[in-house]
């Protein structure tokens, strides 16, 4: 039995790739963005070939009419990112959010899915906004998410990050499974029939992660053109139920039963140094800060 295919939306912060993949897809059913995506962008690529670096200001703009052009080719949402490290508030985020919101007629922002941005999207979305909450390693996180974006209009996303996994040598995918899990038990906990948060699997390095990803129930996906290219290379195949990923030697990433809260601060999500969490927020923060002029 075929398996239904969950939205493909491109991962990249150049206007056109997005023109390619739409070219050879025919269609593509949103974008993501983020601070080292932005980075690679050819706009910003040429300043840091002159020698230059960017005012905030500056860099903002950029982002602002790369957005814009993505607007006119996409009907989906465009996932814009924060800025934030661990020292930065959820009142920041939040104002931040508040002026992205305006970048186009689909915006998601996506906040770090650590204690402040957790926050700073409850508020975001008690206001109308929609989220995509980015950096997600564990249930804990997902926990979290779930009860932090209990008011939203439209559903949240929910970005869990596959690839660093593999890199510390267990199996990414097994977080879409568990966090789709652990929903299922809260939905019939709370009586809910549709879920209000859709699971995106991002950080996908290879096919093996787009089908696995795609066979074990992600919502959508989010994928790096190379990954588009690769998949029309092998005519679009979709698994069926048949299908099983193909991950030797790498470890299980094992389910855990979290109770169920409608407090989201019950979740402790924690500041552990070395953490995939950990390194992932400084590597965006740290992404976006090499681009700025500090003087």
């Amino acid at each position: 039995m075929s398996i239904k295919l969950p939205k493909i939306f491109l991962d990249s912060g150049d206007p056109s790739e997005t023109k390619k993949a739409k070219s050879l897809l025919g269609t593509v059913d949103g974008q993501t963005t983020n601070p080292s995506l932005v980075a690679k962008n050819p706009e910003v690529q040429k300043y840091l070939a002159s020698g230059k670096k960017l005012s905030e200001v500056e860099l903002l703009d950029i982002y602002k009419d790369m957005v814009a052009e993505l607007d006119k080719e996409l009907a989906g949402p465009i996932s814009v990112e924060t800025y934030a490290d661990w020292r930065t508030k959820s009142e920041t985020m939040l104002a931040q959010a508040m002026e992205m919101k305006h970048w186009g007629k689909n915006i998601y922002l996506k906040f770090p899915t650590i204690p402040e941005g957790i926050k700073a999207a409850h508020e975001y979305v008690k206001l109308g906004g929609s989220v995509n909450m980015t950096l997600v390693f564990d249930q804990t996180q997902a926990a979290a998410v779930y009860s932090a974006t209990l008011p939203t209009f439209k559903p949240a996303f929910i970005s869990p990050f596959l690839g660093r996994w593999d890199d510390r040598g267990y199996r990414g995918l097994d977080l879409i499974k568990n966090i789709r899990k652990m929903y299922d038990s809260f939905n019939k906990i709370r009586n809910e029939k549709k879920n209000h948060v859709e699971v995106l699997a991002a950080s996908i390095r290879n096919l093996d992660h787009f089908y696995g990803a795609i066979f074990l129930g992600a919502d959508i996906l989010t994928v790096p053109l190379t990954i588009v290219e690769e998949w029309i290379q092998d005519e679009r195949f979709i698994p069926d139920d048949t299908y099983r990923p193909n991950t030797p030697g790498l470890r299980s990433l094992i389910y855990q039963t979290l109770p169920y809260y409608d407090d989201f601060t019950q979740y402790e999500v924690k500041k552990d140094a070395g953490t995939l969490l950990d390194e992932g927020l400084i590597k965006f923060s740290n992404d976006w800060n090499n681009l700025l002029d500090k003087n």
